[in-house]
Order: C-alpha cells, then structure tokens, then sequence
C-alpha cells in the first residue's frame, strides 16, 4: 500500500477517534447534568441556601470534566481507542451521577466525592501512560513541545491535586461522621461546602489559564501533524 494511503487512513482514523471522545463526554456529562438539575430544583426554589454550595459544586465538577476532557482530546486522543480510558470515564460518571443524589447529605456528598476523587485520580495516571506513548511516537519539535507541557501538567495533578481533593474529601466524611452533632445539627458542614466550591472554583480558573497556555502550542503541534506549514513560516 503507498505510504499517502497508509497517511490518510491514519488520519481518518485519528478523526474517528477524536470525534468517539467528544460525543462520550458530551453525553456523560449531559446525563451527569440532568440528575443535579433534578436534585438541585427544590433546593434552589424552596431556598435551602444551605445546600446551594454543594449545587454550585456540582456544576464546576461537570465543567471541569468537560474541559479537561476537551483539552485532553486536543492534545493526546489518537488512534488506537483506549478502552480502559473511556471506561474510567463511564465510571466516574456513575460515581458523580450518585453524588448529586446526595445533594442533602452532606456525610454521602464527601464519602462518595473521595471515591470520585480516587477514580478520577486513578484516570489520570492512565492518561499519563497514554501522554507518554505519544511522547515516543512524535519526534518533531512542536509536538514534543505540547506534549512535555501536558505531561508536566499530569503529573502535577498525579502527585499533588488529586491527592490533596482525595485527602480533604476523607477528612470532612471522617469529621462528620464524628460529629454529627456539630456538623449536621448545627450546620456546620456549610464551611466544608463553601471550602470545596472555593476549591473548585480555583481549579477551574488555574484550568483555564492552562488552556490559554496551550492554545498556541496545540496549533503549532497540529500543523506539523498533518504536514502543513504555520502562516508565518510560509514564504
């Protein structure tokens, strides 16, 4: 078969792949939507305020996992499928969709958001086996570039941010279950919702300042992937 012909397959491919990834996140963070917009409702309109952080968690949990996915898509997703990582990705969905059931529990909200945690740290060290593979498979100098970013920024979330959400999650479940007549008599379990919406919220913005710093790197890196060259460089 000629070599322009195994190119074309494999990029074909690459596009099969990418666009299996988007449609999964799209539909398991839509379906992940639908169950904190129907445990939320009340809530909101019965004015538990209470429990509106944990709802305002809920939703930067959902917007963080579709743009981290997104971003992972952009930079790594090639073919072959890797099933053990979609898995993970179903998984974790379960385990979230479960969560937002919880939304008036605050002993279940923190225990199963650990085991979200675990799960989602778990997906992350997949994906660094993955961003490695791509690392000995690309040898030009844009796409090296992305990739090393990625794999620094992967390995900060193996070895710190997982670890730290997982830790805090037990924590607050322990701390509940301990005193449950300060926690959930007196209410009190409001300061550790607060804490972790103001967490998740800073994640999403260091999230989003991440992207920005990509972003030109993943435009270099996908001109040199399908053989083209930047604007600048032409002439």
């Amino acid at each position: 078969m000629p070599i322009k012909e195994q190119t074309y397959t494999h990029k074909e491919l690459d596009l099969l792949v990418v666009n299996i990834e988007l449609t999964l996140v799209s539909i398991v963070q839509g379906v992940a939507l639908s169950f904190l917009t129907e445990s939320s409702r009340d809530v909101i309109v019965t004015r538990r305020y209470l429990f509106w952080p944990y709802v305002a968690s809920g939703l930067l949990v959902i917007l963080l996992f579709w743009s981290r996915s997104l971003m992972h898509t952009f930079t790594v997703i090639r073919w072959p499928l890797e099933f053990a990582h979609n898995f993970l990705y179903i998984g974790s969905t379960l385990l979230e969709v479960i969560i937002f059931t919880q939304l008036q529990n605050p002993v279940y909200w923190f225990g199963l958001s650990a085991a979200y945690g675990g799960v989602i740290w778990l997906l992350f060290a997949v994906d660094l086996r993955m961003i490695r593979r791509r690392l000995e498979e690309r040898n030009k100098e844009a796409a090296r570039a992305l990739l090393l970013v990625v794999e620094r920024e992967q390995i900060k979330n193996v070895r710190l941010l997982m670890p730290t959400t997982v830790a805090f999650s037990v924590a607050v479940t322990v701390a509940i279950h301990l005193r449950p007549d300060l926690f959930i008599e007196r209410q009190w379990h409001f300061a550790f919702a607060l804490m972790q919406l103001l967490c998740a919220g800073g994640y999403l913005a260091y999230v989003m300042r991440y992207y920005r710093r990509l972003l030109p790197l993943m435009v270099a890196a996908q001109y040199e992937w399908n053989g083209e060259v930047m604007p600048e460089e032409q002439g």
